[in-house]
């Protein structure tokens, strides 16, 4: 599990970059925010928790080029905060972390420059820290859930990839792996960046978890068959009614497993949460390139570029199709629009 994603140290921030895995492992630095900013609209940082701690790390890197007056560091500190909330607009934990650097300015007003930075960086390496931890809780909160001889179904990535510590669903699988030596993971290829057959089953067997590689059209067969028992995935958003935004293909996942019986869970930290939205119609959907779909990894060739494409990044799943939400707080069961508040709020 010595695993990670990204780097910071002494001032410097590397990444991994994922869009060149499963063939490569090849680290970046990044040194200025429009690179950060490339770096996770290209998915070369990905996962939302992950975003969320490496944006605050790449508003740090940032405070270098700003004014040296308050004023003129304050007021362009906040414009590279709301630069950086646009290269992603579905996952929350992006607003999330950088609102976190808002409040230490804003709380700093007797304060002085190299004080208030000092406090920025400090709260961006605690919201790093903080996500490691929220890992293990969600792990251990959803061990109870997972029993020996569990055929587990996962969709996208929501591991050590993409997130600071060992995951959200597949932390959960990884803490079950420890104890269960016979559970096996049913990865999604989860068209049309790969994330479940390139960063899922490459993580999976580098943990020595038994894990098969499917189709995202064959999920409902193979339910049908018997050979998953169990749906386990991560969240991008989750509306306060319990409604999930997740990767594309998450709500046909959702919609075949409670056709057959098979409970079907999220994985997520507490500031994957935004209680301002009602429900999940309210949640911003992304749009991504035509050329995602039009070509495999930017390499191969499937469709004319001529062709009109409607790309969207990910999709939601209304909350009366999941059975449980694993948190680091706790396991919320419905009716969410009630646990979600009371569990939360627990400290």
């Amino acid at each position: 599990m010595a695993m990670r994603a990204i780097k910071f140290s002494k001032g410097q921030l590397e990444y991994l970059d994922q869009s060149r895995l499963p063939s490569k492992e090849v680290w970046r630095q990044c040194r200025t925010i429009e690179q950060g900013y490339e770096a996770i609209k290209s998915l070369q940082v990905r996962g939302a928790p992950l975003i969320g701690v490496f944006a605050a790390y790449c508003a740090c890197i940032n405070m270098r080029r700003l004014p040296s007056d308050k004023r003129g560091f304050i007021k362009n500190f906040f414009k590279s905060l709301e630069y950086l909330k646009k290269c992603r607009p579905t996952a929350v934990n992006l607003s999330w972390a950088l609102d976190k650097l808002k409040e230490v300015v804003c709380s700093g007003q007797g304060k002085t420059i190299n004080q208030i930075k000092k406090e920025i960086l400090r709260q961006a390496i605690d919201i790093h820290k903080e996500d490691v931890l929220l890992c293990r809780r969600i792990a251990r909160n959803g061990l109870p859930l997972i029993k020996a001889g569990d055929r587990i179904l996962t969709h996208c990535n929501a591991g050590l990839l993409a997130t600071s510590g060992s995951g959200t669903a597949l932390g959960v699988i990884y803490e079950a792996g420890h104890k269960h030596k016979n559970i096996v993971v049913y990865a999604d290829e989860t068209r049309p960046l790969l994330q479940g057959v390139r960063l899922s089953a490459w993580e999976l067997g580098k943990n020595k978890i038994k894990s098969f590689v499917v189709c995202d059209s064959s999920a409902a067969f193979l339910m049908q068959q018997g050979r998953i028992n169990k749906v386990i995935v991560g969240a991008d958003r989750i509306a306060a009614n319990g409604d999930t935004a997740n990767k594309i293909g998450t709500h046909a996942v959702a919609i075949a497993a409670q056709y057959h019986g098979i409970p079907f869970y999220i994985a997520a930290p507490s500031s994957t949460f935004d209680l301002s939205l009602s429900g999940g119609e309210q949640i911003p959907i992304e749009k991504r390139p035509g050329k995602e779909i039009r070509q495999i990894q930017g390499k191969i060739k499937v469709a004319s570029p001529k062709i009109n494409v409607y790309n969207l990044a990910f999709d939601v799943t209304p909350h009366k199709l999941i059975k449980a939400i694993i948190t680091d707080k706790g396991i919320i069961s419905a009716p969410f629009n009630k646990n979600i508040s009371k569990v939360l709020s627990n400290k």
